[in-house]
This record gives structure tokens, sequence and C-alpha cells, in this order.
């Protein structure tokens, strides 16, 4: 009896393992994609807050702090940066998450980094 619910415990824990990897594999075509496309990712790495979220793209948001001389203090500077969105990640990032892009070649004029993961 005991052996019985063990074994149909182990049984649901090896089926929701295979949805939930049923559901991770997502249908990506995009050629500009880092990780199911011919996209190289290479260089700095930026942490921010989506902004506007566009059909292949996204804008962030983050600060950072720059020393200012003169006045012997630091001061806050908001940056923003568009970033490519590739087909697989645009389900799950909105406006308002927490994302990490990274840089790539230029791949448009305003364009020159791509969404790498969500973070929160």
């Amino acid at each position: 009896m005991v052996e019985e619910k063990q074994k149909t415990k182990e049984e649901t824990k090896k089926m929701e393992k295979k949805e939930t990897l049923k559901q991770e594999k997502v249908i990506c075509n995009d050629i500009k994609c880092p990780f199911h496309g011919a996209l190289r990712v290479h260089g700095r790495v930026f942490r921010g807050t989506v902004l506007k979220k566009f059909a292949k793209r996204v804008v962030i948001e983050f600060e950072r702090t720059l020393y200012i001389a003169k006045y012997e203090r630091y001061a806050k500077k908001k940056t923003k940066l568009h970033a490519r969105l590739p087909d697989c990640l645009s389900s799950e990032i909105n406006v308002g998450d927490y994302i990490e892009i990274r840089e790539c070649r230029p791949l448009s004029k305003i364009i020159k980094f791509v969404v790498i993961k969500k973070i929160r």
C-alpha cells in the first residue's frame, strides 16, 4: 500500500517535469535570437526596468551614479537603452519587468543590445 503511494507520487512528479519541459520549449524562428538564431552576444551587460514594449524591441531604463569633480559629489543619472526582443521571450516580458540585456552587433540605428533573460 505504501509502495503504491510512493510510486504514484514519483509518477506525478515525472509527469509534472515533462509538462514543464514542454512549456519551456517555444518555437522560435527568429534569426536575430541569441538562443535559437545566429546572433552572437558579447561585451557589456545591463539590467533595467522595461518602460515600453514594442513588437520586436523594448526600452529599458536604469540609474547610474556619476562623479562630478568640480563639486566633489555624486549625481544620479538615468539611462535609456533600446534592445531587441526575441520571439521566444516576447510572451513573458511585459512593461515594468526587471530584465537583463547584453551587447551585440548593431541591429539598427538605435538597437545595439538584445534581451537575455527576465530577472523579476
